[in-house]
């Protein structure tokens, strides 16, 4: 990277943006000073988007956007902008969605050309230096759009309209009357998951092979709601077999963002603080029904890397972990075989050789690097059945690794922190402190929600603010941190039932439903009206690696209408729910997430109140008792606040009483922690 170069980046906060800061590039941010420029000097618009740990986004700046010759020709003819994917995903939807339809794939950098207007008339993803495969270098691609502006500019432009009206249609949903919601619908999805399960390696679907939480978590839902022990087991095999892999950080904890293979071995190292997330909601799933402590361990696992790697001081969880170290992917996770006969004992070897599948060729090469490190293994549990009297020589072997690697160049950490992935990870922390018993975990949540309502919560304006980062929050609102974070708010008063937990989950709840909700047609904008920097409004529809704002908000929406009783709560999840209900049946995969909406939504929920003094040691053993069974289509609710009026009328009868409620009929009410769990089975 050249340091006589400093272009506008050097003045934003996103951790991409600064990386780009010293290209010779003469970059914009998104903003209206690039738009006008691309006006006044009539030049097509390269709209460039990535994240910051991105590996193949480092390897484009490394090769394209670090070339003088590049920055030159970009500056004499286009109006350069990039942005940062995950600080603007409504912008990314739009032109990731254009991309996808005129080429059949997507992912990032994303690099799209547009007209002045904003409106893209080419894109893709990584282009390379050099012509190769029949493709066009980055520059001479460059060099031909270039010549096409200049001389067939009209034609571009009438192009660029007619694809903006393709993609308005593409994007535009509206409900309909014939789609009924069923349980039908569930079953029909299920055997879709099922028949996709990998049998031997675990997961749903093959390579590259992503956890995508969702699937398994509606599979497991599923099985519960049709007594289907074989899709039960698919999802509990799933979980052993990724916390096993490569993908999962056996040292340090944590998992990466996807494995390369259909074994869960090579990871793609960067970690997400989204997926770690989801995975630790689904090995609480996996634990509550299996009951066995290795699902709960990963758990823990996932949640001390969080608490030691990816928090802020004040509270704020960090966004994520890059790939590559010292410009090679892999380089801090990996080791040689010479590496580690020489670090460990002749005994410590053979064990950690045996356990972690060490071998002089290695396991992984970094096909991204023109000089790859030679013999690299990434450690995964070969040989889980270790003898009795190994596991402490295996815990040796592993506090030693730890620490030589902490000694090593850890990878960059995107140290931005954003409301809708901290709602996620809120959520995990705050149910696993119940579901647990790990009063650190609790302590973690509370810190968290106090952050949050400090650095990005307005409390008079009622708005929530997508990114803080280095002392200052942005000025973005979007429908994923206010439905993912009134998730996390809800777990929050589910693991507390203090009251003021649910008073500010009603209030984000009533906020996003202002600004996102589609009263004519049902479901949530990703972006409110006001964003006038957008082509498009869109509703994003797709549960992938995360999952959507609206399957988030509507089962977030369903579970706060069931504990306060409100119907203008429960009416806009029902609405997303109809607008969804084609794409359910037809396409249930890209909606796995909002499944568990319509799961929860099928039937009436099983409310679990726990009345009493919240500081007797019996009415937390009863809370945790409600939180031990797996339950998916349970509430549990206090009776004060802003609960439904019936239970407010219920009345302890010792320190601590539990009702098990559905509608207005309970079972008799009991202050054992035995008896909670039997009423809830």
């Amino acid at each position: 990277m050249s340091a006589k170069h400093t272009n506008r980046l050097a003045r934003e906060k996103s951790p991409y943006l600064l990386q780009h800061a010293h290209n010779p590039v003469d970059w914009f941010a998104w903003n209206d000073e690039a738009f006008a420029r691309a006006r006044t000097e009539d030049k097509p618009i390269l709209l460039s988007i990535g994240y910051s740990t991105c590996h193949w986004c480092h390897v484009m700046e490394r090769e394209s956007f670090e070339d003088e010759k590049i920055g030159a020709f970009l500056k004499e003819h286009f109006v350069s902008i990039k942005v940062d994917r995950e600080e603007r995903p409504d912008l990314d939807k739009i032109y990731m969605t254009f991309v996808q339809s005129t080429t059949g794939g997507g992912g990032w950098p994303l690099n799209v050309f547009l007209t002045p207007e904003r409106k893209p008339f080419f894109g893709g993803t990584y282009f390379p230096p050099d012509a190769r495969h029949g493709r066009p270098s980055f520059l001479q691609l460059l060099e031909q759009i270039a010549q096409l502006w200049r001389e067939r500019k009209m034609e571009i432009a009438a192009s660029a309209d007619e694809l903006h009206a393709r993609l308005e249609l593409l994007t535009s949903r509206e409900a309909r009357e014939d789609s009924p919601l069923t349980p039908e619908t569930l079953r029909r999805a299920l055997e879709i998951f099922k028949e996709s399960h990998d049998s031997g390696h675990g997961g749903f679907g093959g390579a590259p092979k992503f956890p995508q939480p969702s699937i398994p978590s509606f599979v497991l839902r599923a099985a519960k709601r049709f007594g289907d022990d074989t899709a039960t087991q698919m999802v509990l095999h799933t979980c052993d077999a990724m916390a096993a892999g490569g993908i999962h950080d056996q040292l340090g904890g944590g998992f990466a963002r996807y494995a390369v293979d259909a074994e869960w071995l090579v990871p793609h190292f960067e970690k997400m603080l989204y997926d770690n997330a989801q995975l630790t909601q689904l090995n609480l799933d996996a634990f509550l029904v299996s009951d066995d402590a290795r699902h709960a361990d990963t758990a823990r696992d996932i949640l001390d890397y969080i608490l030691r790697d990816m928090t802020h001081p004040a509270g704020g969880f960090y966004s994520a972990e890059d790939a590559d170290s010292e410009g090679q992917e892999g380089k801090f996770y990996c080791w040689t075989h010479d590496e580690l006969s020489k670090l460990l004992s002749p005994e410590e070897f053979i064990v950690a050789a045996q356990y972690f599948g060490i071998t002089k060729e290695g396991n992984f090469v970094d096909h991204s690097h023109p000089q790859p490190l030679a013999g690299q293994n990434v450690l995964s549990i070969v040989n889980p059945n270790m003898a009795e009297a190994d596991k402490p020589l295996l815990a040796t072997v592993k506090a030693k690794l730890l620490a030589v690697r902490a000694q090593r160049i850890r990878p960059h950490l995107d140290d931005k922190i954003l409301a809708s992935w901290n709602g996620l990870m809120l959520g995990a922390f705050a149910r696993a402190s119940v579901v647990l018993g790990e009063e650190k975990y609790l302590v973690a949540a509370d810190k968290n929600v106090e952050f949050v309502r400090q650095k990005l919560w307005g409390k008079k304006s009622k708005t929530l603010f997508h990114r803080w980062r280095d002392g200052e929050r942005d000025n973005v609102q979007l429908l994923e941190g206010y439905a993912f974070l009134l998730d996390g708010v809800i777990h929050l008063y589910e693991a507390t039932l203090k009251p003021i937990h649910l008073d500010f989950a009603c209030e984000l709840a009533t906020a996003m439903i202002a600004r996102f909700h589609d009263p004519a047609n049902g479901g949530f904008w990703q972006s409110p009206a006001a964003t006038s920097d957008l082509i498009l409004r869109v509703k994003d529809d797709y549960d992938g690696a995360e999952p959507s704002g609206n399957s988030v908000a509507t089962l977030a929406l369903l579970k706060l209408a069931a504990i306060t009783g409100r119907d203008d709560f429960r009416q806009p999840a029902e609405a997303t729910l109809q607008l969804a209900a084609s794409r359910l049946q037809k396409q249930p995969a890209a909606l796995a997430y909002m499944l568990h909406a319509l799961d929860f939504w099928l039937d009436e929920p099983r409310r679990v109140a726990v009345i009493g003094d919240t500081n007797s040691t019996n009415f937390h053993k009863l809370l945790i008792a409600a939180h031990s069974v797996y339950q998916p289509n349970k509430i549990v609710l206090g009776n004060s606040g802003a609960v439904e009026p019936f239970s407010k009328t219920l009345v302890a009868k010792e320190e601590a009483t539990v009702f098990v409620c559905v509608g207005n009929a309970c079972h008799l009410p009991t202050s054992e922690p035995a008896k909670v769990r039997e009423l809830l089975v």
